[in-house]
């Protein structure tokens, strides 16, 4: 069986007035039944403390469901958090969504339900 991919591209600012609204999104990828869930950071121009709580928090929650969160495309403000925070140690992040997806295509990352792994 073939993994079920979705991606999440937010944009503009993820702070505390959009993080509810992100966890939520995250959640029903998850309830759907989402193998892996690629959040695609390309059209995203800043993050604050709330916006990585809300990353963080869903990162726990796609893992407990047994699914893969992928990260791709940050920005140089987005990468300090990261890693002034040590959050780039926990996340897959790749540097842009063609990388993660030829990654993907050639069966290099191994993917929850992949009828190759």
């Amino acid at each position: 069986m073939n993994p079920v991919i979705k991606i999440l591209q937010p944009s503009g600012i993820l702070d505390s007035t959009k993080a509810s609204h992100f966890r939520q999104e995250i959640s029903k990828l998850v309830e759907d039944k989402t193998d892996v869930v690629v959040i695609d950071f390309k059209d995203v121009t800043f993050m604050d403390s709330s916006g990585l709580g809300a990353l963080v928090l869903s990162r726990e929650l796609v893992l407990s469901a047994g699914a893969k969160l992928f990260l791709c495309a940050i920005n140089e403000q987005i990468k300090m958090l990261f890693e002034l925070t040590n959050v780039d140690r926990v996340f897959d992040i790749f540097p842009s969504r063609e990388e993660l997806e030829e990654k993907i295509l050639n069966g290099s990352l191994q993917l929850p339900n992949d009828e190759s792994s």
